[in-house]
């Protein structure tokens, strides 16, 4: 008897098609744990941008990221980024895309973008650092990141 597998109804592609996509799909999206562990190593060629509005960043916002609501991203607001950087966004979570626009607009203005996967949502599920008020806040001073599984 043979049995129907709903996986293999659509048989994956070429390992070489595959491996292409998937980075091709690592290019422009970072995880939380890979974030979290670039700025507890002080990364200086990313930064974290918050697209979400200036009342929701200061309720609390991941360690070190700044506040640039993406409704608040024209030109000649972006005109004002380092364009040597690597600017990660994020919002609330997957049921927001306000990262998404925010990283549309960046991409749009020339600069390099990577979206974090799942937003504070995620962040916050992995335990990693997050601060309230007006300051982006400082990295925690710890031994090493909490292990992810991956």
């Amino acid at each position: 008897m043979t049995t129907t597998s709903a996986v293999l109804a659509f048989p994956p592609p070429a390992a070489a098609d595959s491996a292409a996509w998937l980075a091709r799909k690592l290019a422009r999206y970072a995880d939380a744990w890979d974030v979290a562990e670039d700025l507890a190593n002080g990364v200086t060629e990313i930064v974290v941008i918050d697209a979400r509005s200036p009342q929701a960043w200061r309720a609390g916002h991941i360690c070190g990221a700044v506040n640039f609501p993406h409704r608040d991203m024209t030109p000649q607001s972006l005109a004002t980024l380092d364009r040597s950087k690597v600017y990660i966004t994020y919002c609330d979570g997957i049921g927001c895309n306000g990262s998404t626009k925010a990283a549309w607009k960046l991409a749009s203005a020339g600069l390099r973008v990577k979206e974090l996967i799942g937003g504070l949502d995620f962040w916050r599920r992995d335990r990693h650092p997050v601060v309230a008020g007006e300051m982006p806040g400082e990295w925690p001073r710890r031994e090493s990141l909490p292990d992810c599984g991956c």
